[in-house]
């Protein structure tokens, strides 16, 4: 596997990275029936702990001071590649399919879109950014606030949200009057940008583009800003608050970019150096040469 040869700028924090060989990570190879595995995966401890902190942890006073404290941008001045490259060293501890760097995750969706539809260049240039979020962590963020799936804060849990209800148990927002309710402080229909999600990689990179400004279709911020919403566009719930006039578009590209992000994960690694050429590219046709962070 050739590496990302790209420079870091000294300032770039190594606190919280996780020094990985990438030579100890080879995902088996599985049928698409035993990804999103939560019960029984040989990551299962860890990845449960990283949920269940999150479940507790997540209100909504805590998203308000996420939002206020990113919202900000004064943490770095970095380009894409540079953020690609600084989570070579960055595991998803609520990921239960793969133990690979997400600078690799990153460049196995990109391929496998580019494989599928070589002329939607918005599309892959998507899959090679849509985790670059995490670098929150980098930067001091909890795990349990930078990575896994996301949901609305507000209302009552859902369902379908792994680990399901009872994991919430610990959450103070469950015995607020209004949170506690299934609407919670939303009305029904009300559409998806007026939730507050918990807060995380998603929302986090969603931000950062509107700041900086970018030349990407409405559908690639949809798909960033949605895409580990499992409950709604995988789990069916949260419908309630689906708004067809604005969130149709969403589920459809969403759903359809899910497929990509989720069965990429193999044992295949891409010689990210051999890319390079072609995705340097795309994000100078795409997105400013360097970004707030």
């Amino acid at each position: 596997m050739a590496e990302l040869d790209v420079e870091l700028p000294p300032e770039v924090p190594q606190a919280h990275l996780v020094l990985i060989d990438p030579s100890e990570f080879r995902p088996e190879h599985r049928d698409v029936q035993l990804f999103r595995n939560y019960i029984d995966s040989p990551l299962q401890e860890r990845v449960e702990r990283t949920y269940r902190a999150m479940h507790t942890g997540q209100t909504v006073q805590f998203v308000q001071d996420r939002l206020a404290h990113w919202g900000k941008f004064d943490h770095a001045r970095l380009s894409m590649l540079q953020v690609i490259k600084a989570l070579d060293n960055l595991v998803d501890e609520a990921d239960p399919d793969t133990d690979l760097p997400n600078s690799m995750h990153a460049f196995q969706t990109a391929e496998r879109i580019r494989e599928r539809h070589p002329d939607k260049e918005w599309l892959i240039l998507t899959g090679l950014i849509h985790d670059t979020g995490k670098i929150l962590r980098l930067y001091g963020e909890e795990m349990w606030a930078t990575v896994g799936d996301t949901y609305p804060v507000g209302c009552a849990p859902r369902n379908s949200i792994v680990f399901g209800k009872s994991s919430f148990s610990g959450n103070p927002d469950l015995s607020h009057p209004v949170y506690s309710t299934e609407l919670g402080m939303y009305s029904r229909h009300c559409g998806l940008d007026a939730l507050t999600m918990s807060w995380g990689h998603d929302e986090y990179l969603y931000r950062v583009l509107q700041h900086n400004g970018h030349k990407l279709p409405e559908a690639a911020l949809s798909i960033i800003r949605y895409h580990s919403f499992y409950p709604w566009h995988s789990g069916g719930d949260y419908r309630d608050f689906h708004n067809p006039a604005t969130d149709d578009e969403k589920l459809k590209w969403v759903q359809a970019f899910s497929q990509f992000d989720l069965y990429s994960k193999s044992e295949e690694l891409p010689d990210v150096q051999a890319l390079l050429p072609y995705y340097s590219g795309l994000i100078d046709k795409y997105l400013p040469s360097v970004l707030s962070w």
